[in-house]
């Protein structure tokens, strides 16, 4: 059964260096990224033709845009923009992204309990990224754990924990 390692970023620049050094200890598919798109960015980034303006899309090519936005998404698999209840646009790549696009009653807090997260935790996570944190996420076996977290918490997150 897998794990999920989770963990809370000040700012998408050392999410962005954490994701980096995740994948090249080979974590790439199971990385999950959350964070809100309080400037508008995923419209830029779709403006600028990196993808389409709806729905999940599949971004495999690493994403060289630049900008935050394209520097960060582009490190996951999926990339998509939801509206949720609460919080307000919010980007969000990665496996844990397909368990959000159902989150409109239920929040964020409501698709991380669906990805296995406790709700009394999802409501915590849901609330730092409200505060403008980035919530990366991680699905690894058991053997994994500790490099994962130690990673997320070498480049500053805090709140790691594994559920």
């Amino acid at each position: 059964m897998a794990n999920t390692v989770l963990g809370v970023f000040p700012d998408r620049h050392t999410a962005e260096r954490a994701v980096n050094e995740l994948r090249s200890k080979g974590f790439e598919q199971e990385i999950s990224i959350v964070a809100r798109d309080e400037k508008g960015e995923r419209a830029d980034y779709v403006a600028r033709g990196h993808a389409p303006a709806t729905g999940m899309d599949s971004i495999t090519n690493g994403v060289t845009a630049g900008g935050a936005v394209g520097g960060l998404l582009g490190l996951a698999a999926g990339v998509g923009a939801l509206a949720i209840p609460g919080i307000g646009p919010v980007l969000a790549a990665g496996p844990l992204a397909g368990f959000l696009t159902g989150a409109a009653t239920g929040g964020l807090a409501g698709g991380l309990a669906d990805y296995g997260i406790p709700a009394e935790r999802g409501r915590y996570y849901e609330e730092k990224v409200k505060q403008g944190n980035v919530l990366v996420s991680v699905r690894c076996d058991h053997g994994k754990i500790n490099e994962a977290s130690d990673i997320l918490r070498r480049y500053g997150a805090s709140d790691v924990e594994t559920h």
